[in-house]
């Protein structure tokens, strides 16, 4: 199996930011997050925009990557199996347990349920609908909030595995190759009318959910990737193209989110007068915008990934440790902000002491929760996505090559 630190790393950094990016979710205006600071402002959601349009399909297309480096060929079933438990085991013990903290805070906040965590459990455990209950999934009696991405990954996981006969076929690998040898103006432009196609036709009528069923706008998307990634993974021509490109893909992506942001900017008034000339009302705005939504997501894909194998596949000190931290840090991350972001915000510390106080100590749970309790008790390390240990020495990390994630 190729070892790609790159990559490793990649899935470190990624997963590093959902901190900072459900964390601004505390403090942007007309937030949706599970709980909200009084302390708003409008300009997070601007710079979200930026971070949201690439950063899920960054994971799963490492995750495609991530499974193409195994080469689940030499054994599909037993890689089915295993997926199956690294995936569904932390997805069901973190809607069961973890997810719960934030569906307390948001429910006493709304002032749908009495404070009182372990009664809370209780009903909540029973996995019955709550009428009225007043968090996220209340009306199924469960959820699974940020976890989400756990249920989709283990899906495409196998819709892959059965489609691998026909990808590894002599056809397949020779759509591989031609794939990974397409000149730049190709390689930007076919990839960026699909993901422009799904704007236009998928997400108007099956908008976001994060719910599995009917949500075809974002499989359509990060299927897509997904896929790619797998394709790609061990495409050598297409590694050192990427490279080069970087300095060609960086630009045209910063084009994209500026022709995104600008006619979002447009559209809510705030760079044009009132009185515009009449030929600029009948221009397909919207089309345009998801033309740079679209080029944009996909060159900061291939600007990441070409940084990315030119500064990042070394191995570095940290990788290891980091690699194996990642998958805990996630299924925790979002539940330590919601439970911080709830004790905190009543305090009225402002806005910097109390966003610094909810990063900082979300990091810090993760920290210690991972390295002092999570890796170093047995039955908690398949909970949260990790192999059972092979051996005493708790000081080195045992993160394999290919994550679960």
């Amino acid at each position: 199996m190729q070892r790609r630190h790159d990559i490793d790393a990649l899935r470190v950094f990624a997963f590093a930011l959902l901190i900072l990016y459900h964390a601004s979710g505390v403090y942007q205006t007309n937030s949706d997050f599970q709980i909200v600071s009084t302390y708003q402002y409008d300009w997070i959601e601007w710079v979200r925009i930026v971070v949201n349009r690439w950063r899920m399909p960054l994971l799963f297309a490492i995750s495609g990557i991530a499974i193409g480096l195994y080469q689940p060929t030499r054994g599909p079933l037993r890689f089915a199996g295993n997926r199956t438990w690294r995936l569904l085991l932390p997805l069901v013990f973190g809607m069961l347990f973890i997810v719960p903290i934030q569906s307390y805070c948001e429910a006493v906040r709304n002032g749908a349920v009495p404070t009182g965590f372990v009664h809370f459990m209780q009903r909540y455990l029973q996995l019955k609908p709550w009428p009225d209950g007043g968090w996220t999934g209340a009306s199924h009696g469960v959820t699974w909030n940020h976890l989400w991405y756990l249920a989709y990954l283990w899906n495409y996981t196998l819709v892959l595995l059965a489609l691998l006969p026909m990808i590894e076929s002599g056809i397949g690998k020779r759509m591989q190759a031609w794939l990974a040898n397409r000149s730049l103006a190709w390689m930007i432009l076919l990839p960026t009318m699909l993901f422009f196609g799904y704007l236009q036709l998928l997400m108007p009528r099956f908008p976001e959910t994060h719910a599995l069923a009917g949500d075809w706008y974002l499989h359509a998307e990060y299927s897509s990737v997904f896929l790619f990634g797998y394709l790609v993974s061990r495409q050598q021509d297409f590694w050192q193209r990427v490279a080069r490109w970087r300095w060609k893909t960086l630009p045209i992506a910063l084009l994209g989110i500026t022709l995104e942001l600008g006619l979002r900017a447009v559209g809510r008034g705030l760079l044009l007068p009132d009185d515009i000339p009449e030929w600029l009302t009948i221009l397909p705005w919207n089309g345009i915008e998801h033309a740079g939504r679209a080029l944009y997501m996909w060159t900061a894909l291939l600007a990441i990934f070409g940084w990315g194998v030119t500064w990042l596949n070394r191995p570095f000190r940290w990788l290891p440790y980091a690699t194996e931290a990642v998958y805990p840090w996630y299924i925790l991350h979002q539940s330590l902000i919601v439970l911080l972001a709830y004790w905190l915000i009543p305090l009225k510390l402002g806005a910097g002491l109390e966003s610094t106080l909810v990063i900082g100590g979300t990091i810090a749970g993760c920290l210690l929760l991972h390295e002092f309790v999570i890796r170093r008790v047995g039955f908690l390390r398949p909970l949260f996505g990790l192999k059972r240990k092979r051996n005493n020495n708790l000081l080195r990390s045992t993160a394999v090559p290919v994550s679960a994630l």
